[in-house]
């Protein structure tokens, strides 16, 4: 096999051990919590898998074939570093499923369509994405999953700038290829998970929400990826409630095993979907916003409509930053049940 591909996958796989060691010793103990959804075993199980993917390069070892003790396919180990038998070798169904993930590697190359707010009876759906560079790290969308159900979908790359905005891209894609094959967000995160995992384009790691809503039973069904919680406000208690991560964020877990969360929604309820450049604005005291400063806010916008919440809170964050520039990308999705 050539040089070069060892090489490639030689930087990608430090870059990642880069990013993952930088991450847990520079992240505080919140943000470990949030990303990792209170299991940092997860994250050294992957860290250990990348130390010996490493060791094997040394050795020259990766990407033996287990069986014939050839070189399994150049593009193989793109996809997957950890790859050890070759394509001969598989049998029937795991070369159709194989196939699948090849097939969906292309997809997510190609062009996205623009993002469109649904137009559901009964709802306001509102959003808003605003990018601290030229191209943005955040991503959000609205899908439809097999049965019809609506998705909503809001993410957070870890950095900003063209690599990130290019994987943005291919998420978005990627999730809009697997939606109309199921009606579960938790299959569609282990899916992605475990396409880039082990790709050695992939060296960082993403936060994301994906939920189902139920326009009819007023249900919202999601898997919350090590993202920050978003708000369902209840208008008869008027309490904020945090839908809290259910499995760590894309990337970082070797072995990925999402937990799916229902909550009911009732007639003048909302749900707030967000990124941290929103809770991470700084005053001039380096003081953040916060999630408690949000939660407030969503109270006293309560009555509001889901466009203009947006604006209260984007007004309300960037005048306690001063109104300075933005330091990170901001993206917030707001949903109201009208009544």
């Amino acid at each position: 096999m050539a040089l070069d591909i060892f090489q490639r996958i030689q930087t990608s796989l430090e870059e990642k051990r880069h990013h993952v060691t930088e991450f847990l010793e520079t992240a505080s103990n919140a943000e470990k919590d949030l990303c990792l959804c209170d299991d940092e075993h997860c994250v050294q199980e992957h860290l250990h898998v990348l130390e010996t993917s490493i060791e094997k390069l040394g050795s020259e070892t990766l990407g033996l074939c287990e069986i014939c003790h050839g070189y399994v396919d150049a593009s193989r180990l793109e996809m997957d570093y950890t790859a050890s038998v070759c394509l001969d070798h598989y049998s029937e169904a795991e070369r159709r499923r194989l196939e699948s993930e090849l097939e969906l590697s292309q997809i997510v190359q190609r062009a996205l369509l623009p993002q469109r707010a649904p137009a559901i009876p009964g709802v306001e759906i509102a959003a808003f994405s605003r990018p601290a560079e030229i191209i943005g790290g955040d991503y959000f969308d609205f899908i439809q999953f097999r049965d019809g159900a609506h998705g909503l979908v809001i993410a957070d790359v870890s950095g900003h700038g063209v690599s990130a905005g290019m994987l943005m891209s291919s998420l978005q894609t990627a999730i809009r290829t697997m939606a109309p094959d199921t009606d579960s967000p938790a299959e569609i995160l282990e899916r992605i998970n475990r396409f880039y995992i082990h790709n050695i384009n992939f060296t960082t790691f993403v936060t994301v929400f994906l939920a189902r809503f139920d326009p009819v039973a007023l249900e919202i069904t999601y898997v919350n990826a090590g993202h920050n919680p978003p708000a369902v406000h209840r208008r008869d208690s008027n309490e904020v409630k945090w839908l809290m991560p259910t499995a760590p964020a894309i990337g970082l877990a070797e072995f990925f095993r999402p937990r799916i969360e229902s909550v009911a929604l009732s007639k003048g309820d909302s749900l707030l979907l967000y990124t941290d450049g929103i809770t991470e604005v700084l005053n001039g005291g380096m003081e953040q916003f916060g999630q408690d400063r949000l939660g407030e806010l969503i109270l006293q916008s309560a009555d509001l409509r889901a466009s203009d919440m947006l604006q209260t809170v984007l007004q309300r964050a960037s005048a306690f930053g001063d109104n300075k520039a933005l330091a990170d990308d901001v993206t917030m999705v707001a949903l109201r049940i009208a009544g």
